[in-house]
């Protein structure tokens, strides 16, 4: 059996038929003593229907998924270097790929009749997500063959240093040139030269307004990072929800997966035992016959030697 093959059959099909189709593969390599074949193909997971759609997408959409897969690697090759503007421009091209190759592949699957709800929407745009992040995961799905919802992909939000975030202004205010008070030849130490006519004193008035600003700024500023911090923390939240919600619903089809092979084997033992025993009574049906047959010829035997019996009797003299 050509496993690669079989593999590449069963990731088209819907998650519902994949089972059902790969136990029958399974069944005609143990009927062909085809072991290895057997194992590998029993060995395939059923895929999950967000990396279903996602699979989908790459099947059906070669070139939006190789440039997908570009924007992937443009990526990666930033965060090793650290380059910020490559990062920046790679991300936003990130942010709207994903945004609409999920949409895409959530119409794919609606075509194909398995329209999907906006959770799963959210779960595809995490797989791809982790397309973009995850080298391993990105070769995958270039095959169609993702069979989970990747963790939550880290790492492409932080701040590259060249977008590290300014320093915040000192709140101390220089003081106005001019202010202090300047000596003239002639004019004895300390004291202050007579106003010009006409000139206005310095306003102080002016010097508050400004710090007035610049402390209005830094407490803005203040909210901003403590409201942007506030988020991220509750993004955050909802990821590992949204991860340990997933985890669960994945150990719960593990589960009815292992449950229906194991129905499949139960129904293979009693199909099994039901042939043992029909042959069990037909064998016991032979004996049976077998055990008449003897005991008629041993009657006929007697009967025949009977007979010769009399026969010598009859002929002495």
């Amino acid at each position: 059996m050509d496993v690669e093959r079989v593999a590449e059959e069963l990731y088209g099909l819907k998650p519902a038929e994949f089972v059902p189709a790969r136990d029958r593969y399974v069944a005609e390599a143990r009927k062909a003593k085809d072991t290895a074949a057997a194992k590998a193909v029993a060995a395939l997971r059923r895929p999950a229907l967000a990396a279903w759609a996602a699979n989908l997408l790459a099947r059906q959409k070669h070139r939006e998924a190789e440039q997908f897969l570009a924007v992937g690697e443009t990526l990666r090759e930033a965060h090793r270097t650290l380059d910020g503007e490559q990062l920046r421009s790679a991300s936003r091209r990130r942010n709207q790929l994903v945004t609409a190759l999920a949409r895409t592949a959530a119409d794919l699957a609606k075509e194909a009749g398995q329209p999907v709800s906006d959770t799963v929407l959210h779960e595809i745009e995490q797989t791809l997500h982790g397309v973009l992040a995850d080298q391993d995961v990105a070769e995958d799905w270039s095959r169609g063959r993702l069979v989970k919802v990747p963790e939550a992909a880290v790492g492409f939000g932080a701040v590259t240093p060249e977008a590290a975030a300014p320093a915040r202004p000192s709140t101390a205010v220089a003081s106005p040139q001019g202010s202090r008070p300047v000596k003239k030849p002639g004019k004895k130490p300390g004291k202050k030269p007579a106003k010009e006519p006409g000139k206005k004193p310095a306003v102080k008035s002016g010097r508050d307004k400004d710090m007035r600003r610049r402390r209005d700024l830094e407490r803005a500023r203040t909210t901003v990072g403590e409201t942007e911090a506030e988020a991220g923390r509750q993004e955050r939240e909802l990821a590992r929800a949204r991860d340990a919600r997933r985890a669960a619903g994945e150990k719960a089809e593990a589960a009815a997966e292992r449950v229906h092979g194991l129905e499949h084997e139960l129904r293979e033992a009693r199909q099994a035992k039901q042939e043992a025993g029909a042959a069990a009574t037909k064998s016991a049906e032979a004996v049976t016959a077998a055990e008449r047959a003897a005991r008629e010829s041993r009657r006929a035997a007697e009967q025949a030697a009977r007979a010769l019996r009399d026969m010598e009797r009859q002929s002495e003299p």
